[in-house]
C-alpha cells in the first residue's frame, strides 16, 4: 500500500551514455526483484533518458532496456566492432571520416536505424499504455516554444496519450547536428528535449508539485545523469575558440545546475532533510561522448557499480514502497 509519498524518478539525456542509467536501474533491479515502474508515481526523461522512462512506463525491466543500448547502440551510431583486417580498419576510418565530414554540414546521422530500433522494442505502443506518469520534453524549433509530451494524468492532456511512443522517442531524442528534426503525424517539427532541460528535474517537480498538487514536503526525487565532467572555464579564460569548444558543456552544466536547485527549491529539500537524490559519476572530461560507442562496456560497469553503492537508499527512500494506483483521465476503450 502506498504510504502517501509521492516519488519521482528524472533521468537525464546523452546519447549512448544513457546505458549508465540504465545499468544503474537494472542493478537495482536484480538486486531488490522489484520492478522500477512499480515504485515511481513520476519518471520524466529527456531525450535518452525519454527512451529510458518511455520503456520503463510501457512495463520493459531495466534489464531489457539495458539491453536495447548494449544490442542496438552500435548500429544506430553506425559502429561495430573493428574488423580484424586492414582492409577492414580502413574502411572503418573512412565511414568514420565521411560521418564527421557530413556532421559539418548536416546531421551526423540518419534516423531510419534509430526509427527501426525503436519500432523493434515498442512496436506500434501509445503513451496512453503507460503504467505510470510520464513527462516526456521536447522543443518545438519553428515556434520557439518548449513541447512536452504527458501521460493523461490531468484531466486536460487530452492528446499526447493517443501518439505512437516511438514518435515521441525520436521527438525527444532529434538531438540538433546528430539527428534531424521529428517531424510528429500533427505537423509538429520537434527537436531534442535536451536544449532546455537536458536535465528534467526541474520540470519533474513543477509537474509534481504545479500539475499533480502534491505536498511539496512528501515529495522524494531521484535524479540520474549520464556522467559529470571534470573541467571549469579558467577566470580569465577568453577568445572565441574557446568559447565555440566549451559552449555546449557550458550550457549542459549551467542548465543541470540550475534545474536541480530548482527541484531543491520546489520541494523543500535542505542538507537536513534531503528530498532529491542525485547519481551522476564524475569523470575526466572528454572520456565519454553521446555517440562514442565504444565505451559501453566503461559505462555499464559505471552505471552498475553506481547502483550497486546506492542500494541501501533506494531501499529504504524509493523501493520501500508501491507507487499508488495510476489511473489516467483519458485512454482508449479497447
Amino acid at each position: 500500500m502506498s504510504d502517501g509519498i509521492t516519488r519521482v524518478l528524472s533521468i537525464d539525456g546523452g546519447g549512448i551514455k544513457g546505458v549508465l542509467p540504465a545499468a544503474f536501474l537494472a542493478e537495482a533491479e536484480t538486486a531488490t526483484g522489484k520492478r522500477i515502474v512499480d515504485h515511481f508515481d513520476v519518471i520524466a526523461g529527456t531525450s535518452t533518458g525519454g527512451i529510458i522512462a518511455i520503456g520503463l512506463g510501457l512495463g520493459l525491466s531495466a534489464r531489457e532496456i539495458l539491453d536495447f543500448y548494449l544490442n542496438k547502440g552500435p548500429a544506430i551510431f553506425y559502429q561495430h566492432p573493428s574488423p580484424s583486417s586492414v582492409w577492414g580498419r580502413a574502411r572503418a576510418v573512412t565511414r568514420k571520416w565521411l560521418r564527421s565530414a557530413r556532421h559539418v554540414v548536416m546531421p551526423k546521422y540518419d534516423p531510419d536505424r534509430l526509427r527501426q530500433a525503436l519500432t523493434e522494442a515498442f512496436g506500434a505502443r501509445i503513451l496512453g499504455e503507460s503504467q505510470t506518469r510520464l513527462v516526456i520534453p521536447a522543443y518545438h524549433a519553428l515556434r520557439r516554444e518548449v513541447y512536452v509530451f504527458k501521460t493523461a494524468h490531468n484531466p486536460r492532456f487530452q492528446t499526447d496519450w493517443k501518439q505512437r511512443v516511438v514518435d515521441i522517442a525520436l521527438a525527444t531524442a532529434a538531438a540538433p547536428t546528430y539527428f534531424p528534426s521529428h517531424r510528429m503525424p500533427n505537423g509538429a517539427a520537434l527537436i531534442d528535449g535536451g536544449v532546455w532541460a537536458n536535465n528534467p528535474v526541474g520540470i519533474a517537480a513543477v509537474e509534481t508539485v504545479g500539475v499533480l498538487n502534491r505536498d511539496r514536503e512528501r515529495i522524494n526525487i531521484l535524479s540520474l545523469g549520464c556522467t559529470e565532467e571534470t573541467w571549469s572555464v579558467p577566470p580569465r579564460a577568453g577568445g572565441k575558440n574557446l568559447l565555440l569548444a566549451a559552449a555546449g558543456d557550458l550550457f549542459l552544466q549551467g542548465q543541470c545546475k540550475g534545474a536541480i536547485g530548482a527541484a531543491k527549491l520546489l520541494i523543500g529539500h535542505t542538507e537536513s532533510d534531503p528530498r532529491l537524490f542525485r547519481y551522476s559519476p564524475t569523470v575526466a572530461r572528454g572520456m565519454f561522448d553521446v555517440d562514442t560507442v565504444d565505451m559501453i562496456e566503461e559505462l555499464r560497469s559505471l552505471g552498475s557499480s553506481s547502483g550497486r553503492e546506492a542500494l541501501p537508499l533506494l531501499n529504504k527512500v524509493f523501493l520501500d514502497k508501491p507507487k499508488e494506483s495510476f489511473s489516467p483521465f483519458h485512454h482508449s476503450i479497447n
